[in-house]
């Protein structure tokens, strides 16, 4: 395995970025903007901004859904616990309020025991939204030091003969060794991160050798994906796709098709390698195709009610920002116009402005459809994602600020 000593030194930039002066500012980025598309999508982020502002002084764990429209809470984080002092910074670069910037570091220090655990892939998820977009907003290194010790506790869980990183158990359970995710691809920059900090090369050498492995097995012809790919993990041999929140091995969880093509598109830019780019291109134009005139992607595109089937709107969400990338990395307008139109379907139609009670901005989201585990609830993901890709059409350099768009 290797990569260019180009890739691994690029440094990330932290408090001090000095930003591309290609990187349009929020005025000239809003004047290129349609009114009704500007309105829909300013009022938007206002509106989670604000429901922000009532709800957090009393979160003291980390959300992970809704229950009767409040949010349940996980004391360690579970998978999701990033995404709440992600959403706080995302907040907190709309607003200028620094309570949300108080609200982010405390709830992110609740974290640290988080970043010695070898027994999720999740850490990308727990530690980027929260750990290092708070050390490229504040400069404190004590925040990049604990995100690549996370790093150091993913690329634990790398299997040498299947090239991949295993997506469920510990380290000692056999029962999910050589099972591979589709979410995984949205924890490789975390390992990106690190090694453009550290300068050694082994974080992004297994980030890159997972992509590959996930770029071989899991797009099928027309570019749909299967949520999981099981591997021999004594051997490496692939074994065949398989689900476990999709319809079925052969249909298309569209949550995960999102993280692909997000996933796929960052690691592009993290290496340059064009087949990574050309695959998050094949997963988009899939998506594309699937989504229904309301624009709002249904939980599974190959489920047998679809496109008449329960909505993701969290699939929406997460979509968008990969589009939004996407169409920035190949210079492709199509790309920024669907997500557009995705950002404005969830702000017309996703929102829940018509609760006096909820304490999330997204409604309409559906966590594992085959489990029967959260239909039309909120999920953590869809706040912050939402807020990720409005600040990224409104306010593209504050959010470079927070989560690095630099390209190769």
């Amino acid at each position: 395995m290797s990569v260019s000593r180009r890739t691994v030194l690029t440094t990330a930039a932290g408090a001090a970025t000095s930003f591309a002066t290609s990187t349009p500012p929020a005025a000239a980025t809003e004047s290129r903007l349609p009114a009704p598309t500007l309105h829909a999508l300013r009022s938007a982020a206002d509106y989670a901004v604000e429901k922000l502002r009532t709800v957090a002084p009393n979160v003291t764990a980390f959300p992970v859904g809704t229950r009767f429209e409040k949010w349940v809470y996980s004391q360690n984080g579970d998978w999701v616990g990033g995404f709440w002092p992600g959403t706080l910074w995302m907040a907190w670069l709309h607003s200028n309020d620094d309570d949300f910037r108080t609200w982010a570091l405390a709830s992110a220090r609740k974290l640290a025991p988080r970043q010695y655990d070898t027994g999720t892939h999740d850490l990308g998820f727990l530690f980027y939204p929260s750990w290092v977009t708070a050390w490229r907003l504040t400069g404190d290194d004590a925040w990049r030091t604990g995100a690549v010790q996370a790093a150091d506790s993913l690329i634990q869980r790398y299997n040498p003969r299947g090239h991949f990183i295993r997506a469920w158990g510990a380290l000692t359970d056999q029962k999910n060794a050589g099972r591979v995710i589709i979410d995984t691809m949205m924890n490789l920059d975390l390992l990106a991160f690190a090694s453009r900090q550290t300068g050694d090369r082994k974080y992004l050498d297994i980030a890159v050798e997972h992509a590959k492995t996930t770029r071989r097995f899991f797009p099928r012809a027309d570019g749909s994906t299967p949520h999981v790919y099981d591997f021999d993990p004594n051997t490496g041999t692939q074994i065949g796709p398989n689900t476990v929140q999709g319809y079925s091995p052969t249909s298309c969880w569209s949550r995960g098709q999102a993280w692909g093509l997000y996933g796929f598109t960052t690691m592009y830019r993290r290496t340059g390698n064009p087949d990574f780019l050309s695959t998050a291109r094949r997963l988009a134009d899939y998506a594309l195709a699937a989504l229904t005139p309301d624009h709002i992607p249904v939980w599974d595109y190959r489920a047998p009610q679809q496109p008449h089937d329960i909505k993701d709107a969290s699939a929406g969400a997460i979509m968008a920002c990969g589009l939004l990338d996407l169409s920035t990395a190949t210079g492709t307008p199509s790309y920024r116009d669907a997500a557009l139109r995705l950002l404005t379907a969830l702000s017309q139609t996703c929102l829940t402005k018509k609760s006096t009670r909820a304490d999330a901005a997204v409604a309409r989201c559906t966590r594992n459809r085959p489990a029967e585990d959260g239909i039309e609830i909120s999920l953590p993901y869809a706040d912050y994602y939402l807020l990720e890709g409005i600040l990224r059409v409104l306010r593209p350099r504050d959010i470079d600020r927070a989560i690095d768009l630099s390209t190769l």
